[in-house]
């Protein structure tokens, strides 16, 4: 019975990504006829790289479905019916930075912001910036759980703060301060880290799973900005004491 479940999981989820990279592939179709007219080198390099996703997409939401999700709920399960349920705020700040670490998109940006700026922002000084303004949100977001603060108390004040660093951190921090923010919210995160938050606010008294459970992308979407309109500011610093 496990095996027949194994097998139409996994077809309804093959057939899923498929069908959300069909256009994909008939815009390169259309492309290739009219305009790109790419050697067959290149078309088969093409076509590997999208069959490559296909399988990777497919094998990592399968994964996220009977691994990381289930695993993520029974965290958040234990340790809020423990007495020292505190204890999450530091393994949340732990789980975030780490989750960071080996998101792919966030790794893709901090490649392009050092290419893009020609070395001067280093790849490892903005990744491991986010991965501490990740792991932030993720230990206030367990915080919030635990004791039952309001999201909006955490996120009026938040964005507050966010508007005046902008201010001081300068247009090119600002800009990729922003994109940071949406980057950082990748399949790593919200799958695992999510889900210990929800496991949490199910095991707590008093605590709706919906109103308490969720509300953490919101958090990692900005505490990243934050961090890195931070480091914007000890840049401009640092140039104006050259000078």
């Amino acid at each position: 019975m496990s095996e027949i479940i194994f097998i139409t999981d996994l077809l309804e989820l093959l057939l899923e990504v498929f069908i959300a990279l069909v256009p994909l592939i008939i815009i390169f179709i259309i492309y290739q006829i009219f305009i790109f007219k790419l050697n067959k080198h290149e078309v088969l390099n093409i076509i590997k790289g999208f069959f490559m996703t296909f399988s990777g997409i497919t094998l990592f939401l399968y994964g996220v479905k009977i691994g990381f999700v289930p695993t993520g709920k029974y965290i958040g399960e234990v340790f809020g019916n423990s007495s020292n349920n505190w204890v999450l705020i530091l393994i949340g700040f732990i789980l975030g930075f780490a989750v960071t670490l080996a998101e792919p998109a966030i790794r893709v940006l901090c490649n392009e912001i050092e290419n893009a700026s020609s070395g001067y922002i280093k790849e490892k000084v903005i990744l491991f910036t986010l991965a501490f303004g990740v792991a932030s949100s993720v230990a206030i977001s367990m915080a919030k759980t635990i004791y039952g603060l309001p999201l909006s108390l955490i996120l009026i004040p938040g964005y507050a703060i966010t508007f005046v660093l902008a201010i001081f951190a300068g247009k090119d921090f600002t800009a990729i301060a922003f994109d940071s923010g949406g980057v950082a919210t990748g399949p790593m995160v919200v799958t695992f880290i999510m889900s210990i938050s929800i496991g949490l606010a199910s095991s707590l008294e008093f605590r709706d799973p919906i109103i308490h459970g969720f509300g953490l992308v919101s958090l990692v979407a900005l505490s990243p900005i934050i961090s890195v309109l931070v480091l914007g500011i000890f840049y401009r610093l640092k140039e104006q004491r050259k000078k």
